[in-house]
């Protein structure tokens, strides 16, 4: 529930929300700059920087058409913060007339802004004066319609001719909180009903998947502390069932899990089957979090910090029956979850994510027994960090053979690209998964 402005003003809001928008357009996660909002401001502020980056694309095209010249960065991003927010009404966190009164508020108490308070007050008061012809100048502008950089946009628009609409539009919807049942402890049907006793409307989605009507505070989950469950997306819950159906069990199987954090695969490997897992991550702090996924699960892996790409400084000789590398990728597939991620992104990223996950793949695969399997995946919608990848790594190794996967999954609900089973998620984030086997000896 919104905190009253009586009890917290929404102009520390804003002032808080610039911030955190300024942060992303200087380079940092959207995550890491929510963090650091003082607690008190911190789930307003989430809101708030969700609904400005989910319309930051239309914001800048009416900035142009209020201001021509761009205003120095803090009155800019202000600005557009407030036109993001205000533009569309029946979707306004707030009426516009409060959104702009208290926006050239936060304009006033910030000296990098207050010079040009009143500036800031013309622009957004003209805006509510001429605000359907100001819109509608605006509406061929594709990075307003679309609310994606024009690159990103283009892209798509290469890589998915028949999606890419679909795409950008399931980016800008919020995305559904999914549950993952954890089956060493109960079942999905169980759980429904103490979610049904807890008032928590859900409905299953999946063989392990439920999804909840409206998201909740994990601690309002019924023995969420005890391990019954997991939030986990539809998608990414394809990731453990993938990899361990195409394995014959056996004792002692070794399965790795190259890039782990936060754990979410790796625990749900281990929730349905038994086996030694090796779980690395490069971030030693990511690491801990996998080591307290797994406690509260009640699972046991081996946690290791090290870089997945470069075996010789970790690995011990032995291969393994199974590897999962989720690599790193540029988030695509995930902007609904962290709308941030479209204007943190630029266009080079792409190229040089995509040579650290053929670097990955090319490390890992003589770590895979003969006859054993490799799941490639990524949260990615572009080709160059899936089809395109895999393409190039079954050019350039013989002895790799690519099994029924699939490939490309587009975010949103009930749309999907590839061979999906009937029984999984019906609303899930973009991914992309090949499953890759080793030719036997």
């Amino acid at each position: 529930m919104r905190p009253s402005l009586d009890s917290l003003p929404l102009w520390r809001q804003l002032l808080a929300t610039n911030a955190v928008v300024m942060a992303v357009r200087n380079g940092t996660s959207g995550t890491a700059a929510i963090d650091a909002v003082e607690p008190t401001l911190r789930p307003g502020v989430q809101a708030l920087a969700f609904h400005v980056w989910r319309n930051w694309g239309r914001a800048q095209a009416l900035r142009r058409k209020l201001a021509p010249k761009q205003p120095p960065a803090a009155v800019d991003t202000l600005l557009c913060a407030a036109l993001a927010l205000a533009w569309q009404e029946k979707d306004a966190p707030y009426d516009s007339f409060t959104l702009v009164n208290q926006a050239v508020e936060a304009a006033k108490r910030n000296p990098a802004t207050r010079a040009q308070s009143n500036f800031v007050n013309a622009c957004l008061r003209r805006f509510l004066r001429e605000r359907d012809a100001l819109v509608e100048l605006t509406d061929a502008d594709p990075l307003a319609r679309w609310n994606h950089p024009v690159w990103w946009i283009e892209r798509l628009q290469r890589d998915h001719p028949d999606h890419w609409r679909d795409i950008l539009e399931a980016a800008n919807q919020p995305a559904p909180m999914t549950l993952r049942v954890n089956l060493r402890k109960t079942n999905r049907a169980k759980y429904l009903a103490q979610l049904a006793q807890s008032q928590i409307a859900a409905v299953a989605d999946g063989p392990t998947s439920i999804c909840l009507e409206r998201a909740v505070p994990v601690q309002k989950l019924p023995d969420f502390a005890e391990g019954y469950v997991s939030v986990q997306d539809g998608a990414a819950q394809m990731a453990a069932p993938l990899l361990l159906n195409a394995l014959v069990p056996g004792p002692g199987m070794r399965i790795l899990d190259a890039c782990a954090a936060p754990g979410g695969k790796t625990s749900h490997l281990l929730e349905l089957c038994e086996a030694e897992v090796t779980a690395l991550d490069i971030d030693p702090k990511r690491c801990l979090r996998i080591s307290d996924n797994l406690t509260r699960l009640g699972l046991v892996a081996l946690v290791r910090t090290a870089d997945a790409a470069l075996p010789e400084t970790w690995w011990d000789g032995r291969q393994y029956d199974a590897i999962l590398l989720d690599a790193p990728c540029t988030a695509s597939g995930i902007v609904r979850r962290h709308p941030d991620v479209r204007w943190l992104r630029r266009p080079s990223d792409v190229e040089q994510l995509a040579a650290l996950q053929k670097k990955m793949l090319q490390a890992l695969w003589p770590l895979l027994k003969p006859g054993a399997c490799l799941l490639y995946c990524t949260c990615s919608v572009f080709v160059a960090e899936g089809r395109e990848q895999v393409e190039t790594f079954l050019a350039n190794n013989t002895d790799a053979i690519l099994l029924p996967s699939p490939g490309h999954l587009v975010p949103g609900n009930s749309t999907k690209m590839g061979t999906v089973p009937d029984n999984q998620t019906r609303d899930h984030d973009g991914f992309f998964y090949a499953l890759l086997q080793k030719h036997p000896v």
